[in-house]
């Protein structure tokens, strides 16, 4: 709904966005094809739903092109002004001959170079210039069985529309796939492959290799192999894509602020003219699961938790989607959500394994795969997939109580019907990759409403039953062949004739008694006390909330916006953060996330909480932030209130459980294997400890502090941070205000006024500036390294304006690495740049630059950051390489500021800081007032080369070696 402060925000930024079409334009790099002058005939018969009885989506309208061009296109709001554009091509790695691996992924890429409407490289400054932001607005993906290319256009109009659809039109169909394309082209696509983590590739290339034996997918990775990519020419890239991209293959999807026969008209002027070239390939045959190939395998990788995948195959075929196909499959789902279920309580009581879980899937139109998978306790995965197994046995001898069904039918009403109540704020991108994704499978799309009729109609046929679900279950572990594959920590030459044999070993009568969850309502919650009485109650200028004091201290911001209908966010935020935790030592902080909600609420333990929430929009994420922990969830306008209760008892009576903490402890230990593995994992152990100066709060817990913690030990740390500190609660969304205040009163306001917290927060410390990088090593392939130079900033409110020049400059030192390391020089896929400024801590701020290459590039890696840092020090930026950074960061903040999420990130704790009010209302403002000159200022103050900091992470056997230079 329109309001000032909406309002007030556009108007600021409409000098920043406002901008000729003409001046986006650039000459095609080749003659442009002549597109029809007269209107062209659109055939709008209703391909998707051809052999189907499910009743068509009205939204979404349909066509074909005399080419065999399909349209799928749909008017959608959501975002205002914006427009997701899809263009389908249903060909992927499957398609691929033997010489050709990784060619559909090497496509895709070279789209984005250059082809017949734009020159090398300019197709992303052309959107950038529309306000597009490159990887997260415009982007591509590249499946075995599809490749689909993305665009998000914001500030969408008739003229921006058409000029990105012919763009797209000729990055389809007539590539520049030529030699200096390909040959520039090629080490980005070899750096892709290179810094893919190789414990997790190459277990996945094991389970693709064992499940799918004797099929094309065993060993048809998108991303190709170094041996093809490196042999790839012009000639034989475009052999592929002239095979394969052609009109009766591609299909363009548009959801977004547009009216649909405009935008059908669009894609007909720019995508009528295409013609395939030569005669239609037949299409490839994907094979059957072959129960002649071996039936297990196993691999060691230290840096990846032991783990057992087990998989059950059929042979994949088309089935027309219709209804009663889906009651079936709604059946099955069901009984996989039991069962998992099921495991997931042995696990949380201290099984043999820390993680279970069963899913059906079709895969990549090659199989009909039952899959299970399994995290063992330690290294024994023997007796994890003996309790797994007998689990599933058990679940396949006999029925389920009614009881169970009703309770995964409960949850699974309560999603579909919510996404009946937020249909209208669905966004169209999400509208948009749904449909890619059902063409990629075969499947139709519906209204939620429709699909929720069809849950409905299955359970009034009475399809939902025990004997049903022991069917199904029966079913899904039938197949043509079953695989097990096991990755472990130490060589065991008999592992795979173990897996074997544990697959066929006899374990009826090993899963013991069923637990049976007794019911448990809201009165099993510990009691509240008196409601509190409102003190103060008062109005937020320019932007419609409110501020609310009760009379124990608790503040509220209400924001009563019914723009996204069906949705209420809560949170609840309370305590002191890392400003709290002591400084000077460890702590079991990390425990919080994985351990303080699973705990329980008074005499009530998960299971128990999993049962009060079942068929409700209810749950509690526990997040800790710089100078507050928080309790929240994304709930409905009908469970809200039931919401602040849980919170409230959360708070007032929280459990202390003892067996969370010892699987949060399991789980601790069981990802220490991959900290060294790659140099991400490095990464993600090390640097946030080493850009805060070593500071303890910050550093990951070493095995040792994580082996001793206690279940004592974890509540004398938590207990005391769960009861203090000033308690904000925030409600955004569809709400009646006196409604919620009574309802915050009544739960929240019920506690006793609460201590603030202790003593001044410790100050966060950057590291001082080093000559020579800080070395850390990983124990993964020798060509992947990772390089990090930062340079300190500031924090807190008070300068929030000089925070937006930062993220101004970090977009655009970004830009400049990508150009120069990625497109230029082939050395890195993805280096990227940000700044940090947090609101909540003294200090901590930093501008950061991380690339991983090659160990023979981290020199040049630091040689290039320094270089464009002065020369951003040095000279002002262009007004258009400015423009392309802050017309996309302009509408990024209009896009985001339609939805309630945005202002409650924003505004957290502004009812204790009121100077965040401020800050929000400034954002539009400080980012308009950023100029050339302004930039340049910004980069003399805080790019310094004698306050930057480096690392450098190599190869465990080159670390030793003479490390990186930092020297200029």
């Amino acid at each position: 709904m329109p309001f000032s402060s909406r309002a007030l925000r556009f108007v600021l930024l409409l000098p920043l966005l406002a901008q000729p079409l003409a001046a986006q334009r650039v000459a095609p790099a080749a003659p442009a094809r002549a597109t029809a002058a007269a209107p062209v005939a659109i055939d709008r018969t209703p391909w998707l739903y051809k052999g189907s009885d499910i009743t068509p989506d009205p939204a979404w309208q349909f066509g074909t092109l005399p080419n065999g061009v399909r349209l799928a296109v749909r008017r959608n709001g959501v975002p205002p002004g914006q427009v997701a554009i899809r263009v389908r091509v249903d060909a992927g790695s499957l398609f691929e001959k033997d010489s050709e691996r990784g060619f559909a992924h090497f496509i895709e890429h070279l789209t984005f170079r250059g082809s017949q409407f734009v020159p090398d490289g300019e197709a992303k400054r052309i959107w950038q210039r529309m306000g597009t932001t490159f990887g997260s607005d415009t982007n591509a993906s590249t499946t075995p069985t599809q490749t689909v290319y993305k665009l998000d256009l914001p500030g969408a109009t008739e003229a921006n529309v058409g000029e990105s659809l012919k763009i797209l039109s000729g990055m389809i169909a007539a590539p520049a796939i030529i030699p200096a394309a390909v040959n520039a082209e090629r080490p980005v696509v070899l750096a892709e492959r290179r810094e893919q983590p190789g414990p997790q590739v190459r277990i996945g290339d094991l389970i693709r290799g064992t499940f799918f034996a004797g099929q094309p997918l065993a060993d048809r990775s998108p991303i190709g192999t170094v041996e093809t990519l490196t042999a790839g020419t012009a000639d034989t890239i475009r052999a592929f894509h002239d095979r394969w991209y052609r009109p009766e293959r591609t299909t363009v999807i548009i959801s977004g602020d547009m009216d649909p026969e405009v935008a059908m008209r669009l894609v007909a002027q720019h995508f009528s003219g295409w013609k395939g070239i030569g005669t239609a390939p037949a299409e490839p045959d994907f094979g059957k699961p072959d129960p002649s190939k071996p039936v297990s395998a196993t691999l060691v990788e230290p840096g990846v938790p032991v783990l057992v995948a087990m998989s059950v195959l059929r042979p994949w075929h088309f089935n027309n989607d219709t209804v009663i196909f889906n009651q079936k499959r709604l059946v099955d789902t069901l009984a996989t959500r039991l069962i998992s279920r099921r495991l997931e309580q042995r696990a949380r009581a201290g099984g043999s394994f820390l993680q279970a879980g069963v899913d059906l899937d079709d895969v990549s139109r090659s199989a009909n795969v039952t899959s299970v998978n399994v995290v063992p306790v330690g290294d024994d995965w023997e007796a994890a997939l003996r309790d797994v197994r007998a689990v599933i046995a058990d679940a396949m001898a006999s029925p389920p109580s009614q009881a169970e069904v009703d309770r995964e039918y409960a949850d699974y009403d309560t999603a579909m019907r919510t996404g009946v109540e937020t249909a209208r704020v669905e966004a169209g991108a999400k509208q948009a990759d749904d449909m890619a994704q059902a063409l990629d499978i075969r499947e139709t799309t519906t209204s939620p409403q429709t699909s929720y009729e069809i849950l409905k109609d299955a359970r009034a046929k009475g399809m939902f039953t025990p004997e049903t679900l022991l069917a199904s279950t029966r079913r899904i572990f039938q197949g043509d062949a079953t695989r097990v594959v096991a990755n472990l920590h130490a060589a065991d030459p008999a592992a795979p004739a173990k897996l074997a044999a544990a697959l066929k070993a006899d374990v009826s009568g090993l899963a013991g008694k069923r637990r049976a969850q007794a019911a448990v309502t809201f009165d099993k919650l510990p009691a509240l006390g008196r409601p509190a009485t409102v003190t103060a109650r008062e109005k937020i200028a320019q932007l419609e909330m409110e501020q609310v004091t009760f009379s124990n201290g608790v503040r509220l911001l209400m924001y009563p916006n019914a723009s996204e209908s069906g949705r209420v966010y809560v949170r609840v935020r309370f305590g002191g953060g890392w400003n709290a935790v002591p400084a000077d030592r460890t702590t079991p902080a990390w425990s919080g996330e994985l351990a303080l909600v699973a705990s329980g609420i008074g005499s009530l333990n998960q299971g128990d909480l999993d049962q009060l929430t079942a068929g409700r929009r209810l749950g509690l994420d526990f997040d800790m932030g710089d100078d507050a922990l928080s309790l929240g969830a994304i709930t409905s306008p009908a469970d809200y209130p039931d919401e602040l209760r849980l919170i409230a008892a959360k708070l007032q009576a929280p459990a202390w459980d003892p067996a969370p903490v010892a699987r949060a402890k399991a789980v601790a230990l069981a990802g220490y294997s991959g900290l060294e593995a790659s140099p991400d994992g490095v990464l993600s152990r090390d640097l946030e400890g080493l850009l805060r100066a070593d500071d303890p709060r910050w550093k990951t817990p070493s095995r040792e502090d994580v082996n001793k913690l206690t279940p004592a030990e974890f509540k004398r740390f938590w207990a005391p941070r769960l009861a203090s500190g000033p308690i904000e609660v925030s409600i955004f969304g569809e709400v009646k205000p006196d409604d919620a205040i009574a309802a915050v009163a009544r739960t929240l306001g019920t506690l006793p006024p609460r201590k603030g917290a202790t003593g001044p927060a410790a100050p966060v410390r950057f590291p001082a500036h080093n000559a020579r990088p800080v070395i850390r090593t990983h124990s993964g392939p020798d060509t992947q390294a990772a390089a990090v130079i930062a340079w300190p900033t500031g924090s807190g409110v008070t300068a929030i304006a000089e925070s937006r020049r930062l993220d101004v400059l970090a977009q655009v030192f970004s830009d400049r690495l990508f150009e120069r390391l990625r497109n230029e020089a082939g050395a890195s896929y993805s280096p990227s740049v940000a700044s940090q400024w947090p609101l909540g801590l003294t200090g901590g701020g930093r501008l950061v630059a991380i690339g991983q290459l090659s160990p023979d590039k981290v020199d040049f890696f630091f040689r290039l950051s320094r270089e464009i840092a002065a020369d951003l020090a040095a000279r002002p930026v262009g007004e258009d390489e400015l423009r392309r950074v802050l017309v996309p960061m302009g509408q990024q903040f209009l896009r985001a500021s339609t939805g309630n999420l945005f202002w409650l990130r924003q505004l957290s704790g502004a009812t204790f800081d009121p100077r965040l009010y401020d800050a929000t209302r400034s954002y539009p403002s400080d980012l308009v007032a950023v100029t050339p000159a302004i930039l340049q200022e910004t980069a003399r103050k805080y790019l310094r080369p004698d306050t930057d900091w480096t690392m450098a992470v190599l190869p465990r056997d080159k670390g030793s070696a003479t490390a990186p230079s930092s020297a200029r």
